[in-house]
């Protein structure tokens, strides 16, 4: 997660929600690294779960992540929920719940949904506090 946080740190001071993901291999490697791009690259999907998610496929030359666990700062929304489900990813650790947005238990679960052909298992609350800080700090600055 710290890992996770220092890249939405990055993002923040970039000027993007300041988001961050790791992907790690089932034996605990970094494989893939990704933090908000949205401003930066001009692209609605350039969020740091899909980000990590590409870099970790292409590091395995593959789209299935099955066995790598992905640590995000923020609950995923529903369109990086649906890409965690599609890559097979079967843990996801994530600091900050989503209220508004968290497609992964808060506001929908598609995750843990029974009729989709995966579930994740969710871990939530990872240095959450950490994550909900920054997260404040850069939206009150543009306030």
């Amino acid at each position: 997660m710290g890992l996770a946080l220092d890249e939405a740190r990055t993002a923040g001071e970039a000027g993007d929600v300041p988001v961050g993901a790791v992907v790690l291999s089932p034996t605990g490697d970094v494989i893939g690294v990704g933090r908000n791009r949205r401003e930066a690259d001009g692209d609605p999907t350039a969020h740091a779960e899909i980000l990590a998610l590409r870099e970790a496929g292409q590091h395995l030359g593959g789209w299935r992540l099955t066995g790598c666990t992905l640590v995000v700062t923020l609950e995923p929304c529903t369109m990086c929920a649906g890409a965690i489900v599609l890559a097979r990813v079967p843990q996801l650790v994530l600091g900050a719940w989503d209220e508004k947005a968290g497609a992964c238990g808060s506001t929908r679960d598609v995750v843990r949904d029974s009729r989709l052909n995966h579930q994740v298992r969710v871990t939530g609350g990872v240095r959450g506090q950490e994550a909900v800080t920054m997260l404040r700090e850069f939206f009150d600055q543009r306030r």
